[in-house]
């Protein structure tokens, strides 16, 4: 439930995973995220805002609070080589109204930028430009080996919420360098 909140609590931060460690008297919440000054604030301000507030969730799920909360917030280097991170952003821009083939084709070119990237796979299902009938779009640039195993494909889903229905956005990231 605190995953699921500090999700909700941190959209449009382009944050990439909540991992959370819990001992007997700790409670260690780490957030990689790609805009760390967003969510610590002016003079940390943010983080113990929400240090308060994770607090306060204890109280509401009715949970033992841990005498210690500690949060760390981690930068991700390469953002668009991180399929969460890429997900939230092509959900931003679709949710501005901009139009969705170009906002696919920008994203899977600036994707591809990158220099660890070996390919690149982006699939938007739903009505998609407020048609009457859902359908699928995707948009595939470089290699993605989704048959072998030991491949290093990085997959992330979402949807992107509009006035006319959501869109599901899915993509694959596949890191070359490692087979």
């Amino acid at each position: 439930m605190i995953r699921e909140w500090l999700e909700k609590r941190l959209k449009g931060m382009h944050v990439e995973s909540v991992e959370m460690e819990r001992s007997v008297n700790s409670f260690n919440v780490i957030i990689k995220t790609s805009r760390p000054g967003l969510i610590i604030g002016r003079g940390g301000g943010g983080a113990e805002q929400l240090k308060k507030e994770i607090q306060k969730m204890f109280s509401k799920i009715k949970a033992v609070p841990p005498k210690e909360i500690k949060l760390n917030i981690e930068e991700v280097r390469s953002p668009e080589s991180k399929a969460a991170i890429v997900v939230q952003m092509i959900a931003e821009d679709l949710e501005r109204r901009l139009p969705f083939r170009r906002v696919v084709k920008q994203t899977a070119e600036k994707v591809s930028a990158g220099k660890e990237v070996g390919g690149v796979k982006i699939l938007l299902s739903g009505r998609l430009g407020g048609t009457e009938m859902a359908r699928k779009e995707s948009l595939r640039q470089g290699r993605m080996p989704l048959q072998t195993l030991r491949a290093d494909v990085d997959f992330a889903k979402g949807r992107a919420r509009l006035p006319y229905g959501d869109i599901g956005i899915k993509v694959w990231i596949f890191k070359k360098g490692n087979r």
